[in-house]
Protein backbone atom coordinates (compact mmCIF):
# COMPACT_ATOMS: atom_id res chain seq x y z
CA UNK A 1 0.00 0.00 0.00
CA UNK A 2 1.34 3.39 -1.01
CA UNK A 3 1.27 6.36 1.34
CA UNK A 4 0.33 9.82 0.06
CA UNK A 5 2.07 13.04 0.96
CA UNK A 6 1.31 16.61 -0.10
CA UNK A 7 4.21 18.80 0.94
CA UNK A 8 3.61 22.55 1.07
CA UNK A 9 1.50 22.37 -2.06
CA UNK A 10 0.03 25.45 -3.75
CA UNK A 11 -1.84 25.74 -7.03
CA UNK A 12 -2.69 28.75 -9.15
CA UNK A 13 -4.89 28.55 -12.23
CA UNK A 14 -3.97 30.40 -15.44
CA UNK A 15 -4.60 34.07 -14.81
CA UNK A 16 -3.12 33.87 -11.34
CA UNK A 17 -6.11 32.71 -9.24
CA UNK A 18 -4.72 30.94 -6.16
CA UNK A 19 -6.91 27.89 -5.41
CA UNK A 20 -4.73 26.02 -2.87
CA UNK A 21 -2.27 27.75 -0.55
CA UNK A 22 0.58 25.86 1.14
CA UNK A 23 -1.30 22.66 1.96
CA UNK A 24 0.41 19.68 3.60
CA UNK A 25 -1.45 16.39 4.06
CA UNK A 26 -0.23 12.87 4.85
CA UNK A 27 -2.44 9.85 4.21
CA UNK A 28 -1.38 6.33 5.11
CA UNK A 29 -2.08 3.44 2.77
CA UNK A 30 -5.43 1.84 3.58
CA UNK A 31 -6.94 4.90 5.30
CA UNK A 32 -10.43 6.25 4.66
CA UNK A 33 -10.17 10.04 4.66
CA UNK A 34 -12.83 12.66 3.98
CA UNK A 35 -12.04 16.23 2.98
CA UNK A 36 -14.82 18.67 3.85
CA UNK A 37 -15.36 22.36 3.29
CA UNK A 38 -17.45 24.88 1.43
CA UNK A 39 -17.23 25.45 -2.32
CA UNK A 40 -14.06 27.36 -3.07
CA UNK A 41 -12.16 25.89 -0.11
CA UNK A 42 -9.70 24.16 -2.46
CA UNK A 43 -10.86 20.55 -2.00
CA UNK A 44 -11.30 19.52 -5.62
CA UNK A 45 -8.11 21.22 -6.76
CA UNK A 46 -6.24 19.41 -3.99
CA UNK A 47 -7.45 15.92 -4.91
CA UNK A 48 -6.95 16.54 -8.63
CA UNK A 49 -3.29 17.13 -7.83
CA UNK A 50 -3.18 13.72 -6.13
CA UNK A 51 -4.06 11.86 -9.31
CA UNK A 52 -2.13 14.07 -11.69
CA UNK A 53 -5.03 15.89 -13.33
CA UNK A 54 -3.36 19.06 -12.04
CA UNK A 55 0.29 19.72 -11.21
CA UNK A 56 1.19 21.82 -8.16
CA UNK A 57 2.49 25.31 -8.84
CA UNK A 58 4.62 24.92 -5.72
CA UNK A 59 5.44 21.97 -3.49
CA UNK A 60 5.33 18.24 -4.18
CA UNK A 61 2.74 15.49 -4.32
CA UNK A 62 4.18 12.06 -3.55
CA UNK A 63 2.32 8.83 -4.25
CA UNK A 64 4.57 6.29 -2.61
CA UNK A 65 7.97 7.25 -3.98
CA UNK A 66 6.43 8.72 -7.15
CA UNK A 67 6.55 12.52 -7.45
CA UNK A 68 3.57 13.32 -9.70
CA UNK A 69 5.53 16.14 -11.35
CA UNK A 70 7.68 13.53 -13.06
CA UNK A 71 4.89 11.35 -14.43
CA UNK A 72 2.05 11.69 -16.91
CA UNK A 73 -1.57 11.77 -15.77
CA UNK A 74 -2.05 8.36 -17.43
CA UNK A 75 0.80 6.89 -15.37
CA UNK A 76 -0.51 8.32 -12.10
CA UNK A 77 -4.07 7.19 -12.87
CA UNK A 78 -2.87 3.58 -12.86
CA UNK A 79 -2.39 4.02 -9.12
CA UNK A 80 -4.91 6.75 -8.23
CA UNK A 81 -8.46 6.37 -9.57
CA UNK A 82 -10.75 9.40 -9.67
CA UNK A 83 -14.56 9.34 -9.72
CA UNK A 84 -15.81 12.72 -10.91
CA UNK A 85 -18.69 14.52 -9.24
CA UNK A 86 -20.60 14.62 -12.53
CA UNK A 87 -20.66 11.16 -14.14
CA UNK A 88 -21.39 12.72 -17.52
CA UNK A 89 -17.82 14.07 -17.51
CA UNK A 90 -16.56 10.49 -17.39
CA UNK A 91 -18.94 8.35 -19.46
CA UNK A 92 -18.35 7.94 -23.19
CA UNK A 93 -19.32 4.38 -24.15
CA UNK A 94 -22.61 2.99 -25.47
CA UNK A 95 -23.16 0.31 -22.81
CA UNK A 96 -22.41 -0.01 -19.12
CA UNK A 97 -20.20 -3.05 -19.69
CA UNK A 98 -18.16 -1.29 -22.38
CA UNK A 99 -17.66 1.64 -20.03
CA UNK A 100 -16.43 -0.60 -17.22
CA UNK A 101 -14.28 -2.66 -19.58
CA UNK A 102 -12.49 0.30 -21.17
CA UNK A 103 -9.83 0.72 -18.48
CA UNK A 104 -8.81 -2.93 -18.12
CA UNK A 105 -8.80 -3.38 -21.91
CA UNK A 106 -6.34 -0.50 -22.33
CA UNK A 107 -4.10 -2.00 -19.66
CA UNK A 108 -3.59 -4.95 -22.03
CA UNK A 109 -4.44 -7.55 -19.41
CA UNK A 110 -5.16 -11.16 -20.24
CA UNK A 111 -8.77 -11.71 -21.30
CA UNK A 112 -9.32 -13.80 -18.17
CA UNK A 113 -8.09 -10.98 -15.90
CA UNK A 114 -10.02 -8.38 -17.88
CA UNK A 115 -13.26 -10.35 -17.58
CA UNK A 116 -12.66 -10.97 -13.88
CA UNK A 117 -12.16 -7.28 -13.13
CA UNK A 118 -15.24 -6.25 -15.10
CA UNK A 119 -17.49 -8.82 -13.44
CA UNK A 120 -16.15 -7.95 -10.00
CA UNK A 121 -16.70 -4.21 -10.46
CA UNK A 122 -20.20 -4.69 -11.87
CA UNK A 123 -21.18 -6.96 -9.00
CA UNK A 124 -19.75 -4.73 -6.22
CA UNK A 125 -21.61 -1.68 -7.50
CA UNK A 126 -24.83 -3.49 -8.45
CA UNK A 127 -24.41 -2.49 -12.08
CA UNK A 128 -24.43 -6.05 -13.42
CA UNK A 129 -28.18 -5.79 -14.05
CA UNK A 130 -27.56 -2.78 -16.31
CA UNK A 131 -24.60 -4.18 -18.25
CA UNK A 132 -26.30 -3.92 -21.66
CA UNK A 133 -27.91 -0.53 -21.05
CA UNK A 134 -26.74 2.77 -22.49
CA UNK A 135 -25.46 4.64 -19.40
CA UNK A 136 -26.96 7.90 -20.61
CA UNK A 137 -30.44 6.31 -20.46
CA UNK A 138 -30.02 5.62 -16.73
CA UNK A 139 -30.83 8.08 -13.92
CA UNK A 140 -28.02 10.31 -12.71
CA UNK A 141 -27.80 8.44 -9.40
CA UNK A 142 -27.25 5.15 -11.26
CA UNK A 143 -24.78 6.68 -13.72
CA UNK A 144 -22.62 7.57 -10.72
CA UNK A 145 -22.31 3.88 -9.88
CA UNK A 146 -21.35 3.16 -13.48
CA UNK A 147 -18.37 5.52 -13.15
CA UNK A 148 -17.48 4.00 -9.77
CA UNK A 149 -17.48 0.53 -11.37
CA UNK A 150 -15.28 1.83 -14.19
CA UNK A 151 -12.70 3.10 -11.71
CA UNK A 152 -12.84 -0.02 -9.53
CA UNK A 153 -12.16 -2.20 -12.59
CA UNK A 154 -8.83 -0.39 -13.04
CA UNK A 155 -7.58 -1.97 -9.82
CA UNK A 156 -5.99 1.23 -8.52
CA UNK A 157 -4.53 1.26 -5.01
CA UNK A 158 -6.10 4.65 -4.23
CA UNK A 159 -9.70 5.70 -4.94
CA UNK A 160 -10.89 9.32 -4.92
CA UNK A 161 -14.64 10.07 -4.83
CA UNK A 162 -15.80 13.61 -5.56
CA UNK A 163 -19.19 14.23 -3.87
CA UNK A 164 -20.37 10.61 -4.22
CA UNK A 165 -23.64 11.14 -2.32
CA UNK A 166 -24.87 14.04 -4.47
CA UNK A 167 -28.20 13.00 -6.00
CA UNK A 168 -28.36 9.74 -4.02
CA UNK A 169 -31.25 8.54 -1.87
CA UNK A 170 -30.94 6.44 1.31
CA UNK A 171 -30.51 3.21 -0.64
CA UNK A 172 -27.82 4.81 -2.80
CA UNK A 173 -25.95 6.00 0.27
CA UNK A 174 -26.14 2.52 1.78
CA UNK A 175 -24.73 1.04 -1.40
CA UNK A 176 -21.92 3.59 -1.34
CA UNK A 177 -21.13 2.70 2.28
CA UNK A 178 -20.91 -0.98 1.39
CA UNK A 179 -18.63 -0.25 -1.56
CA UNK A 180 -16.30 1.74 0.69
CA UNK A 181 -16.20 -1.09 3.24
CA UNK A 182 -15.44 -3.63 0.52
CA UNK A 183 -12.66 -1.53 -0.96
CA UNK A 184 -11.07 -0.83 2.43
CA UNK A 185 -11.20 -4.55 3.26
CA UNK A 186 -9.13 -5.06 0.10
CA UNK A 187 -6.53 -2.63 1.37
CA UNK A 188 -7.49 0.32 -0.81
CA UNK A 189 -6.90 3.90 0.27
CA UNK A 190 -10.12 5.91 -0.01
CA UNK A 191 -10.39 9.68 -0.21
CA UNK A 192 -13.66 11.52 -0.60
CA UNK A 193 -14.79 15.12 -0.95
CA UNK A 194 -18.21 15.60 0.57
CA UNK A 195 -20.72 18.14 1.81
CA UNK A 196 -22.70 15.32 3.43
CA UNK A 197 -21.60 15.43 7.06
CA UNK A 198 -23.80 12.47 8.05
CA UNK A 199 -22.18 10.27 5.39
CA UNK A 200 -18.71 11.39 6.45
CA UNK A 201 -19.39 10.77 10.15
CA UNK A 202 -20.64 7.25 9.50
CA UNK A 203 -18.04 6.11 6.97
CA UNK A 204 -14.63 7.72 7.48
CA UNK A 205 -11.77 7.26 9.92
CA UNK A 206 -10.25 10.72 9.51
CA UNK A 207 -11.66 14.07 8.44
CA UNK A 208 -9.77 17.06 7.04
CA UNK A 209 -11.39 20.49 7.07
CA UNK A 210 -10.37 22.91 4.33
CA UNK A 211 -11.32 26.58 4.27
CA UNK A 212 -9.95 29.61 2.47
CA UNK A 213 -7.60 27.42 0.40
CA UNK A 214 -5.87 25.91 3.45
CA UNK A 215 -6.17 22.94 5.79
CA UNK A 216 -7.85 24.17 8.98
CA UNK A 217 -7.92 21.00 11.06
CA UNK A 218 -7.76 17.22 10.79
CA UNK A 219 -8.74 14.49 13.18
CA UNK A 220 -11.24 11.74 13.91
CA UNK A 221 -14.89 12.42 13.07
CA UNK A 222 -15.60 12.93 16.78
CA UNK A 223 -12.79 15.48 17.09
CA UNK A 224 -13.81 17.34 13.96
CA UNK A 225 -17.58 17.44 14.40
CA UNK A 226 -17.38 18.61 18.00
CA UNK A 227 -14.86 21.36 17.31
CA UNK A 228 -17.52 24.02 16.90
CA UNK A 229 -14.98 26.80 16.46
CA UNK A 230 -13.31 25.06 13.50
CA UNK A 231 -16.69 24.19 11.97
CA UNK A 232 -17.84 27.77 12.33
CA UNK A 233 -14.64 29.09 10.71
CA UNK A 234 -15.18 26.76 7.75
CA UNK A 235 -18.94 27.53 7.67
CA UNK A 236 -19.82 23.88 8.22
CA UNK A 237 -22.50 22.27 10.38
CA UNK A 238 -22.37 19.27 12.65
CA UNK A 239 -24.12 16.11 11.47
CA UNK A 240 -27.84 16.42 12.17
CA UNK A 241 -27.74 13.76 14.90
CA UNK A 242 -25.07 15.73 16.77
CA UNK A 243 -27.16 18.89 16.64
CA UNK A 244 -30.22 17.04 17.94
CA UNK A 245 -28.27 15.56 20.84
CA UNK A 246 -26.81 18.94 21.66
CA UNK A 247 -30.29 20.48 21.67
CA UNK A 248 -31.51 17.74 24.02
CA UNK A 249 -28.72 18.52 26.47
CA UNK A 250 -26.85 15.26 25.93
CA UNK A 251 -23.24 15.90 26.93
CA UNK A 252 -21.61 13.01 25.07
CA UNK A 253 -19.96 13.88 21.76
CA UNK A 254 -22.27 11.84 19.57
CA UNK A 255 -22.00 11.58 15.79
CA UNK A 256 -23.67 8.20 15.12
CA UNK A 257 -27.41 7.60 15.04
CA UNK A 258 -27.20 4.33 17.03
CA UNK A 259 -25.33 6.07 19.85
CA UNK A 260 -27.91 8.86 19.80
CA UNK A 261 -30.78 6.39 20.14
CA UNK A 262 -29.06 4.69 23.08
CA UNK A 263 -28.48 7.99 24.88
CA UNK A 264 -31.99 9.28 24.26
CA UNK A 265 -33.49 6.03 25.55
CA UNK A 266 -31.25 6.19 28.61
CA UNK A 267 -32.28 9.81 29.18
CA UNK A 268 -35.92 8.81 28.99
CA UNK A 269 -35.28 6.08 31.55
Amino acid sequence: MKDLSLRNVSFSYPGGFLAVDDVSIDIKGGEKVAIVGQNGAGKTTTVKMINGLLRPTKGDVLVGDMNTKNYTTAQVSRIVGYVFQNPDDQIFHATVEEEVRFGPKNMKLSMEEEDSRVEDALKITGMDIYRGENPMNLPLSVRKFVTIAAVISMGTEILIFDEPTAGQDIDGNRRLSQILKTMQARGKTIITISHDMEFVAENFDRVIIMAKKKVVKEGTPEEIFWDLEALDYAMLKQPYVSRVCKALGIEKKIIHIDDAVDEIMRKLG
